[in-house]
């Protein structure tokens, strides 16, 4: 069996608020193949951008604590030194963020700021450092590459921006791909070339992905396996035919339901938007059973209120990679109770 490029253990993320300590992340389990897309999904403030942060040390010390391990290729990440961890980013792992002109410095060339990463990681001159930027750029698709390179940040166009982010990434063959809602802020076109691009680069190259979005549309279209976070807790993982087509969670289950109905209108009458009530808890005050139930439309007795359910198997256990649900209230498909 191959190793995985990422494997994530009990991952903890303690943030220091006004409001007191913030458990932001709280015993995140997963691991990314070679080749493999993980995608990782929930609301705004479910966790999911400050896990991958805490990843790749990205946290400021002075207020995260962070626990755990994470191994890429076998090193804990966790644990390194703050220049070990530099020479891994980059030919280890390299982040996509959702807006490219926080991630491109505004008064330098497109070129210099690859040519840059390139020469941080290898034993290059400035001439074939250059060389590889304008392949780069070609194999994401900027037309006369050549001439971007010249070009500063905001001479280019959102979608280009966001090609040349994503050359950056690349520039050193990582084996992980972050992309934290690389394409959120993009029309669908540009979103649909985006997407291709990536699996492209990831099926030439191996590249494990975790791709975070708000965007279950997409992620039916592009993830082997899919990862629900709420109040920082993993509540439902599987493959993606388990999660988007037999979800478990009540969560997992509103979620899919709040996705636009494209079917035509009755009537002339186009449907509400179904929405999941309520809003997710502050990460200083979390429940202390179920972290969903003050709005699961299906909670039960006071287990869900005060006993945290474990991240179990649902259906066989015998499964390559099983489905799993954290919740006391489990309904199948059909809405029968399933445990």
């Amino acid at each position: 069996m191959t190793a995985p490029v990422l494997e994530v253990s009990d991952l903890r993320v303690r943030l220091r608020t006004p409001r007191g300590p913030a458990d932001v992340v709280n015993g995140l389990s997963y691991t990314v193949g070679p080749g493999e897309t993980v995608a990782v999904v929930g609301e705004s403030g479910s966790g999911k951008s400050v896990s991958v942060l805490a990843l790749l040390g990205l946290l400021p010390a002075r207020v995260a604590t962070v626990s755990g391990r994470a191994l890429l290729q076998g090193e804990d990440l966790l644990t390194m030194k703050p220049e070990r961890l530099r020479q891994v980013r980059g030919p280890g792992a390299g982040m996509v963020f959702q807006d490219p002109m926080t991630s491109l410095n505004p008064v330098l060339t497109i070129g210099r700021q690859l040519i840059e990463g390139i020469r941080a990681h290898g034993d290059v001159d400035k001439a074939a450092a250059r060389r590889r930027a304008a392949d780069l750029l070609g194999e994401v698709g900027l037309p006369d590459p050549e001439r971007a390179l010249d070009r500063y940040p905001h001479e280019l166009s959102g979608g280009m921006r966001q090609r040349v982010v994503i050359a950056i990434a690349l520039s050193n063959s990582p084996a992980l791909l972050i992309a934290d809602e690389a394409t959120t802020a993009l029309d669908v076109t540009v979103q649909a070339q985006i997407i291709d691009l990536v699996e492209k680069l990831q099926a030439e190259r191996g590249t494990g992905v975790i791709w975070i979005t708000h965007d279950l549309g997409v992620v039916a279209g592009i993830a082997d396996r899919v990862l629900v976070m709420y109040g920082g807790r993993c509540v439902e993982d599987g493959t993606v035919d388990d999660v988007l087509e037999r979800p478990a969670h009540p969560y997992t289950r509103g979620l899919l339901g709040a996705l636009p109905d494209l079917a035509e209108p009755v009537d002339g009458v186009v449907p509400d938007l179904a929405t999941v009530p309520g809003t997710p808890p502050p990460p200083t005050d979390l429940p202390k059973g179920c972290v969903f139930w003050p709005r699961c439309p299906v909670r039960g007795d006071a287990r869900c209120e005060h006993e945290q359910p474990p991240l179990a198997v649902i259906g066989s256990a015998a499964a390559t990679l099983p489905h799993r649900a954290a919740t006391w209230c489990t309904e199948g498909p059909e809405g029968g109770r399933a445990g």
